[in-house]
């Protein structure tokens, strides 16, 4: 039997794409070395190995894979413990709903770097509209298609992760009515693999992050009361 290939995750703290490679090496309890690098000084051995310089990177005994998206693939086509459904048309459904979790993704993206109020409420209702279309297709859970954890959840997760952050600075309306988004969301923040992919402090460094944007949304942080003034 061949050894198993040395894997290093190369990685940021904030990154969601991050998470979703986390979670499946979690999931599927292969052992990997993560390094934690700062994207605004990219140290030039990064930028040799990644072509789009983005994390995540997976080192696989030096050769390195980039984009999440493949990473997660190739750990699915060459690890134990599926993650994806057997069925072909389910399979091709999850990679479509990973898909618009990227998507929604790059909605809350918008969101956060929106410069002004109008159009951060323009984002917040696209944002919103995203998460309904996730509520009118999940079932009954406690994950996306029933009650194994697949791929399609490790893609999801990271993004409830900015809901958590947004809910401390207001309320922005972004799942009103979604009650299996909201049974979804706390299923997925109880799982092990979920909870231990970002550090201890994330949530602080994320809202250190969102503060520093220049956005609308950093003024609102920089608006609220200072704790015990209140």
């Amino acid at each position: 039997m061949p050894d198993k290939p040395e894997l290093t995750l190369i990685s940021h703290v904030l990154c969601p794409y991050v998470q979703r490679a986390v979670i499946t090496l979690a999931e599927k309890r292969v052992p990997f070395r993560r390094i934690d690098i700062d994207l605004a000084d990219k140290p030039d051995w990064f930028r040799a190995i990644s072509p789009l310089g983005r994390v995540p990177v997976l080192q696989v005994d030096g050769t390195a894979l980039f984009e999440s998206a493949v990473i997660v693939e190739y750990l699915e086509e060459t690890t134990a413990g599926p993650m994806h459904p057997a069925d072909p048309l389910q399979r091709a459904q999850h990679r479509a709903w990973i898909e618009m979790a990227s998507a929604t993704l790059d909605a809350i993206a918008g969101l956060y770097a929106a410069s002004d109020a109008e159009t951060f409420e323009t984002r917040r209702r696209a944002l919103a509209d995203h998460l309904a279309r996730l509520e009118a297709d999940l079932g009954a859970g406690p994950y996306f298609s029933g009650g194994e954890f697949r791929l399609v959840d490790a893609a999801w997760a990271p993004v409830f992760r900015y809901l958590d952050a947004f809910e401390t600075i207001a309320e922005f309306g972004l799942t009103d009515g979604a009650p299996r988004v909201a049974a979804y969301r706390a299923a997925l923040a109880a799982r092990p693999s979920v909870r231990d992919a970002v550090a201890a402090d994330y949530p602080r460094r994320l809202l250190d992050f969102l503060r520093r944007k220049g956005s609308h949304l950093s003024r609102l942080i920089a608006d609220q009361p200072v704790a015990g003034t209140a």
